[in-house]
């Protein structure tokens, strides 16, 4: 049954538009911004590695557990119940970061958080998609990269500059929250409500026969890229400490940042290119930024951090763009939800459990030599998918 857009004055879909894309962006800025106080969380609440990044990666799986069950509910009651949830769950999860005085308070802060994302950003990209059918892709594919950046910076600022430094950052981030609830009210639905909602619930995750071979070759590098992601959102900021002695959590947050705004970059530059001559380029991209983000490790020079890192974003970010643009025109429109399910199942197992290895791998062998091992990995499954791919996926159709 196809959706039926609900009446709205003329200036409503515009107003949507952009309340849902400050929406999404403002979602993940409060997913990264803890990111800075890692560190500062393992010293004070004397936490390990370990715990550092179990907290981390319960956000990807409390997200995933939403996107399967609820990411599709707001077809069928609307888009403002559902971004109503999604606002109210992230004000809890930076409430209970404000009161967080323990590792399993934290934990809980992160799948809460967790939670409101996944619920957030399929509603927040639908409603765009909604209003601006024309923009959908390019908004929806920058939004994340964008509010990771901004969250991991203003994290670092608050933290360095400011006082209250676990704290701080949580506020302003509240008090957002809580100017987006009050707009909410004065946004217009998009859509109409139809039956169907309790049978959405149930997960639908498959990968059609003709998408099968081409996503088990893209799968080594889909996984590099988001365990770089992984790891760089959990542990890089203690890393760049422990690598250069620079202490400042500002430095840390702006390598972090680094990534993400390299990551959206990438998605507005190569956005009109050949998807499948991307990919093997941000791949390249990818093997290089990490060579050099090692060799600055090794050599303690935080300028090396930051130019690998730039580099290693834009193949980050072309990489996960371009794997969705080779991937869904091979299935066919009712098959395009489950295989775009199963492709994120993989995205975020791979962001969150790699991390987690990481951290509790780091006491036992020291952080940089988990760093070496860690890249060494991503650079190996990198070059596996750009030797399988190199012939095979130009044959694929790629979606413009």
């Amino acid at each position: 049954m196809s959706k039926t857009v609900a009446p709205a004055a003329s200036s409503g879909p515009t107003r949507m538009t952009v309340f849902s894309f400050l929406g999404a962006v403002m979602i993940s800025a409060c997913s990264s911004a803890p990111t800075p106080l890692y560190h500062l969380y393992q010293e004070t609440l004397h936490l390990t590695p370990g715990m550092i990044t179990l907290v981390f990666g319960s956000y990807a799986f409390a997200l995933l557990a939403a996107l399967l069950t609820v990411g599709g509910l707001s077809d069928f009651l609307g888009r403002r119940p559902l971004i109503l949830l999604a606002l109210l769950l992230n004000a809890t999860a930076l409430v209970i970061f404000l009161i967080a005085q323990s590792g399993p308070t934290l934990l809980a802060a992160r799948i809460v958080q967790g939670l409101a994302t996944g619920v957030a950003f399929p509603t927040f990209g639908a409603t765009i998609l909604d209003t601006n059918r024309e923009k959908a892709p390019l908004l929806n594919g920058i939004t994340a990269f964008l509010g990771l950046t901004i969250g991991s910076l203003l994290g670092g600022i608050l933290v360095d500059y400011a006082p209250y430094p676990t704290h701080l950052v949580y506020v302003v981030l509240l008090g957002l929250t809580g100017l987006a609830i009050t707009t909410l009210f004065f946004m217009p639905e998009t859509i109409s409500q139809r039956p169907g909602a309790i049978a959405s619930l149930r997960p639908h995750v498959s990968v059609p026969r003709k998408a099968r071979s081409t996503l088990l070759r893209v799968t080594p590098v889909n996984v590099a890229g988001w365990s770089l992601g992984g790891f760089y959102l959990s542990l890089m900021p203690t890393l760049v400490t422990v690598a250069t002695g620079i202490v400042s959590p500002f430095v840390g947050a702006s390598v972090v940042a680094t990534l993400m705004l390299s990551g959206t970059a990438s998605v507005l530059i190569f956005r009109k290119l050949p998807a499948q001559r991307v990919l093997l380029t941000g791949t390249a991209g990818l093997i290089a930024g990490v060579l050099i983000t090692l060799s600055g490790v090794h050599l303690q020079a935080v300028t090396a951090i930051f130019v690998g890192t730039a580099t290693a974003g834009l193949g980050f970010g072309s990489i996960f763009s371009n794997i969705l643009r080779i991937l869904l025109p091979l299935a066919e429109t009712h098959e395009r939800a489950e295989l775009f399910a199963a492709f994120l199942i993989e995205s975020y197992l791979a962001f969150a459990l790699p991390a987690i290895l990481a951290g509790f791998a780091a006491p036992v062998i020291g952080l940089q030599a988990t760093i070496y091992v860690y890249g060494a990995a991503v650079i190996l499954l990198a070059l596996i998918s750009m030797t399988v791919t190199r012939t095979n996926l130009s044959q694929a159709p790629a979606l413009t």
